[in-house]
Formats: structure tokens, sequence, C-alpha cells
């Protein structure tokens, strides 16, 4: 026999329902705050006057550059002059001629400066004290004093000789007798048999008074 339909299960018993919850009562709004009085804006200021810009200053003119000097080209150096030796243009024994010649005149010379050296004293002691000096009225003059005058003139230029003489002699000494002391060019050798104590060529020498 069939198995008997097991048992119709008892329906679960229906779940009362919860109870409704009571709503929270509905809180009041709180009251709606009285907004600020709107701040009054503050005036605008007024926009300062924009201030005119200052004219641009004018550029100072551009300095033009000074135009480089050239060089001026250098200078040739001028060609040493050759040194002119006495001894290359004159023999021994004519510079030797020549030395005794100097020796000779500077003797003469000496002897003439002493002279007129002592004359010139001599006319000095014996002019007396009262002698008249030189009348400009009637242009005389003092005979003594005009001819002591003359004598140390004399004298002074016999000493100048001499110191020429000497010059010479020292020159023979450094081998530069008979060359130019004004332009070094050599003297001709005739002017030197003439006047040993030359020292210059004709040409340059100096016009003007002179005894020799």
């Amino acid at each position: 026999m069939a198995k008997k339909k097991a048992a119709v299960k008892k329906k679960a018993a229906v779940k009362k329902k919860a109870p409704v919850k009571k709503k929270a009562p509905v809180k009041k709004k709180a009251p709606v705050k009285k907004k600020a009085p709107v701040k009054k804006k503050a005036p605008v200021k007024k926009k300062a006057p924009v201030k005119k810009k200052a004219p641009a200053k004018k550029k100072a003119p551009v300095k033009k550059k000074a135009p480089v000097k050239k060089k001026a080209p250098a200078k040739k150096k001028a060609p040493a002059k050759k040194k002119i030796s006495a001894k290359a243009r004159f023999n021994a024994a004519w510079l030797k001629k020549q030395r005794e010649a100097l020796l000779a005149e500077r003797e003469s010379y000496t002897r003439h400066a002493e002279f007129l050296e002592a004359e010139a004293d001599q006319l000095a002691r014996d002019r007396e004290p009262g002698d008249v000096q030189f009348d400009e009225e009637s242009g005389e003059g003092d005979s003594i004093a005009v001819e002591r005058d003359r004598d140390l003139q004399l004298s002074a230029q016999a000493r100048a000789a001499i110191q020429e003489i000497d010059d010479a002699l020292e020159r023979i000494k450094k081998d530069t007798y008979g060359i130019s002391v004004v332009s070094g060019l050599p003297i001709p050798k005739e002017r030197l048999e003439a006047i040993p104590h030359a020292d210059k060529r004709v040409e340059e020498k100096a016009t003007g008074m002179s005894w020799r």
C-alpha cells in the first residue's frame, strides 16, 4: 500500500507584524536668522589723474670716432758716418811736421802775449794819478790809457790763439786732426799747412774781424 502521504505540514504560523514605530516628532525649524543689513559700498575713489609721461630725452648724437691716425712711416736711420782718421789721411812724417809747427806757433804767441801784458802793466805804473781822463767834448783822450787798452786787447787775442793751438795738439793725439769741428768733414791739407790750428773749413768759418 502506498505509503501514506506524508501528513501535510501545518502552515507555519503567520508572524505578527511588528508594531509600527511612532514617527519621531518633526523638529521645529530653527527660526530664520535675519540677514545682516547690507553694508553700503564705500564710495569709489576717483582715480588719480594719469601723469603725463615726461617727453623722452633725445639721445645725444653719437660722437663720430676720430679718424685713426696713420702711423708716420719710420724714419730711416741716416747711415752712420764713417770716422775719418787723421793717420789714414796723412802720413806720420807730415803729422810730426804739423805738431812742430804748432809748438813753434804756440811759443811765438806766448811771448807776444806776455810782452803786451808787461807793457800794459808798465803803462799803468807810469801813469800819474792826476792825468787827464778821456774828454767827451773834445774827442781827445788819455793816450796812455788808450795804448794800454790796445795792449790788453791784443794780449787777449794772443791767449785765444794759444788755446786754439792747444786744442789742435789735442786733436793730433786723438787722431781727429784735420776734421772740422762743425761738420765733421775733412779740412783741406793746404788750409792746415797755412793755418796748422785751423778747426773749420773756409766756408764754415764765421765771418767777423779776425787778426789771424
